[in-house]
């Protein structure tokens, strides 16, 4: 078999390796040197490594695995929000427009309002699932840049990559996809035309809820030039020990994907059942309206859904009455949690709004807690 028709499982675990090495471990331990030694030859003569906010081998290995799950090259930053800083902002400048989910993560909004506008650049909001007829309509036309976030975060829509990249490259505008929800084996931005592929490995990636990282990934050296020299230059560049800890983390991303998106269905059921629950949302559901399209665009489910009480109290209540659902902010980890997003303040959600991350726990025992909690509510 060739390496390119390797299941998920597979290319999880023995993503970024090289040939073995008889006497080395099987997964290269962390250099957590900072300088190194240059001896008597000028800096980085002959590709070695100088100093690790530059150059790091930790974090090629790290970048290598996640590279080779996007399809592109990788460049590791410290956080989710400091490369998606970097995929904006190494790409665009002063008078340039740049398109951005209204209903995507409200840190992103944040990072146009106060920063993008400050340094005289043009933002336009277009919400996920008007962003297809807007592109198509002309809407990309002047655009130096169009960020979508597909599913979307919290409401979970689904736009069109492909669709949105054609019309953008038309235009001569740049295609950046946050693929944090899906992650690299639930869906490939940069097969659908997509110039860049980021996503916050704090998420589903590494999928433990104990690290922060980032990354960019893209198939344009240019764009990598560029990508790379802003985090040399603005030293966004993560730890090695959280890079090394990240790439021993994803060897489980499609066991936990498994796991997290059969609770999800089972989940789904129980909620779509219930007299307390409306409008609820999981892509993969069949009455879901994204439902036709991320079963054509994406390649598999994930373990987030969402969907509404009747107030701030009822979700209180539903959280007290629970055993095995904690109340926490980000998704994608080991343990199930939920999260009432109207108490960021950034989203327009009403007060009752939750997003549920489903984790590796038995589906059993998650439908069982959250059922008896949901019976709870009246």
């Amino acid at each position: 078999m060739s390496e390119e028709s390797y299941g998920d499982g597979t290319r999880s675990v023995r993503a970024g390796e090289g040939p073995a090495v008889p006497g080395a471990p099987l997964r290269p331990s962390p250099v957590f040197a900072a300088p190194f030694h240059l001896g008597d030859l000028p800096p980085r003569a002959g590709g070695v490594d100088a100093y690790a906010r530059t150059e790091q081998p930790t974090l090629r290995d790290f970048e290598a695995a996640v590279g080779e799950l996007d399809g592109g090259r990788c460049l590791s930053f410290s956080t989710g929000m400091a490369a998606l800083t970097a995929a904006v902002m190494a790409c665009v400048g002063a008078g340039d427009r740049v398109v951005l989910p209204s209903d995507g993560y409200y840190a992103t909004r944040m990072l146009a309002a106060q920063e993008l506008v400050r340094f005289g650049v043009e933002v336009e909001y277009v919400s996920t699932p008007e962003v297809g007829a807007f592109a198509a309509g002309g809407g990309l036309a002047g655009a130096a840049m169009v960020l979508l976030e597909t599913p979307s975060n919290p409401q979970l829509d689904v736009c069109d990559i492909a669709a949105v990249a054609r019309a953008a490259r038309a235009a001569g505008a740049l295609v950046a996809v946050d693929n944090t929800t899906a992650t690299p084996l639930g869906q490939r931005p940069l097969e659908l035309g997509a110039h860049l592929t980021v996503g916050s490995d704090t998420k589903a990636l590494t999928g433990h809820s104990d690290l922060l990282l980032g990354h960019v990934s893209t198939t344009d050296d240019d764009l990598f030039a560029r990508l790379k020299g802003f985090r040399d230059r603005t030293g966004s560049t993560p730890g090695p020990f959280e890079a090394w800890l990240g790439h021993r983390s994803m060897s489980t991303l499609d066991l936990r994907l498994a796991r997290q998106a059969a609770n999800a269905a089972a989940v789904a059921e129980l909620l779509a059942g219930s007299p307390a629950v409306t409008g609820l949302r999981w892509p993969w559901r069949p009455s879901d309206p994204s439902f036709a399209l991320a079963s054509r665009q994406m390649l598999r489910a994930n373990g987030v859904l969402s969907c509404e009480l009747a107030d701030e109290d009822a979700v209180a209540r539903l959280l007290a009455a629970t055993r095995l659902w904690s109340a926490a902010t980000s998704f994608g980890g080991v343990h199930s949690t939920i999260d009432r997003r109207a108490q960021w303040g950034g989203d327009a959600v009403p007060a009752g709004f939750v997003r549920l991350s489903c984790g590796i726990e038995d589906t059993a025992d998650l439908v069982a807690d959250l059922s008896a909690a949901l019976d709870g509510l009246g």
